[in-house]
């Protein structure tokens, strides 16, 4: 049966905002980083895929930070596969300090598309070729949830312009994520709190489009809705604070 993984990382001074802790989309962008090397190094990355006109998608995310590291903190991320389905694949996370204090946490969930047609392939053969990659350890949090409907307060418009884009031809996870975090007020992101976030993608957005980005506040609980510009939802999201 297969270990965990260990990666390390430093947050470095473009990982932090003016309180000089890390921000949710670089500790994001670690956690999704580690994915890519371990896949990476296990056979089945993004680059084994293409050959095939295959890649990963990301269709789910939860991520859970009990605080947010200050700037030159060393840590480390841990990550395991414990699950296969037909659709989607598991890959878990946790984070900890030097001193081994866990801080964070993730579970992610993932699709195999076709780069051609864009449409989801079954995931039953990689469980099977790469069995030795599962690991007999549970998620260390909630699975991502569903956000089933938000009511926007606020909407702002964001046209998909190349920065935004990613290997994959569409927009990078942590951009629609900035993209929700700066319509939220400055206040809130200055809380030493513990938070967790929840994205869910419904559909790719792409290069050239013009989103519709929503915003609603429930409490302590921010709710995001971003449109395509033909009006259907592509992604939800939420951020709770606790």
């Amino acid at each position: 049966m297969a270990e965990k993984s260990h990666y390390n990382y430093r947050v470095e001074p473009q990982d932090v905002d003016f309180t000089l802790r890390a921000t949710i989309p670089s500790l994001g962008s670690a956690i999704l980083n580690t994915a890519g090397v371990d896949a990476h190094g296990k056979g089945f990355g993004v680059d084994a895929l293409n050959a095939d006109n295959h890649s990963w998608v990301l269709s789910r995310m939860a991520v859970e930070f009990d605080s947010q590291p200050t700037q030159y903190t060393d840590y480390t991320i841990a990550t395991w596969i414990n699950e296969y389905g037909r659709v989607l694949s598991t890959r878990n996370f946790t984070l900890t300090d030097a001193a081994g204090t866990e801080f964070g946490r993730a579970v992610t969930q993932w699709a195999m598309i076709d780069l051609k047609s864009r449409s989801a392939l079954d995931l039953s053969w990689v469980g099977d070729a790469h069995a030795d990659a599962i690991v007999d350890a549970p998620s260390p949090t909630d699975k991502p949830r569903k956000i089933r409907e938000v009511n926007p307060a606020q909407t702002v418009e964001h046209k998909v312009v190349y920065s935004d884009i990613d290997f994959n031809r569409h927009v990078n996870t942590m951009r629609y994520i900035e993209m929700m975090i700066d319509m939220l007020p400055v206040e809130l992101l200055m809380q030493e709190t513990p938070v967790r976030f929840d994205i869910h993608f419904l559909r790719e957005c792409r290069y050239g489009q013009t989103l519709s980005v929503g915003y609603e506040q429930r409490g302590r609980t921010a709710l995001f809705e971003i449109r395509s510009d033909e009006g259907t939802p592509a992604v939800r999201a939420s951020i709770e604070w606790k």
